[in-house]
């Protein structure tokens, strides 16, 4: 049995399985698939960038690992393909104002001095989030039109922690709508 050339200068390999979904399929797949909602902030020392991202996800605890993606045409993209740590906010409803302003393209993510600072070791962090976690960028990979990026956990903060089986009014984005999770959202068996 031969096995898959996985170089990745190799041909595409959906041409040897058949094909590939169009982007509107793609799309029309994960728009119904919820993501939770995370600002990831970066700054490689030209100035601090942040971004709305709902691709982040744990890989492992020990290491504690963490992933997500960034879209190549992002304006912060630059910055996290150089960055060497980033910081990932973690958010809730309480955070939905930080949500899309990390969503919105064309303008000063930073501008309210009041509601970031920056930590002892440089990175930028938005105040009064449910929680963040500093972390080392391990891993870039370029992946179709995005950087996917692995991080190691080197420091975490939560300021509204999430009693096990509690819904803690968690922000999700699904079928292009922000929604919370309530207990009226949790499925009992």
């Amino acid at each position: 049995m031969s096995q898959p050339n996985l170089d990745p200068s190799a041909e595409h390999p959906s041409r040897h399985l058949g094909g590939s979904l169009s982007a509107d399929d793609f799309k029309t797949l994960f728009r119904g698939h919820p993501g939770g909602v995370a600002v990831i902030t970066a700054d490689a020392g030209d100035g601090p960038v942040a971004l709305t991202a709902t691709s982040v996800s744990s890989v492992s605890a020990d290491p504690p690992l963490l992933v997500f993606s960034v879209s190549a045409q992002s304006s912060a993209s630059a910055v996290l393909s150089t960055a060497e740590t980033v910081v990932v906010h973690l958010l809730d409803a309480d955070d939905l104002a930080l949500a899309k302003l990390g969503a919105t393209s064309g303008i000063d993510r930073f501008a309210d001095a009041s509601a970031w600072s920056r930590l002892t070791t440089g990175e930028p962090v938005y105040r009064g989030v449910r929680a963040w976690v500093r972390c080392a960028v391990v891993s870039r990979m370029d992946a179709g039109g995005s950087i996917v990026i692995a991080g190691h956990a080197l420091q975490s903060h939560v300021e509204r922690d999430v009693e096990p089986g509690g819904h803690g009014d968690a922000l999700v984005y699904h079928n292009r709508t922000w929604h919370r999770l309530s207990e009226g959202s949790a499925i009992r068996d």
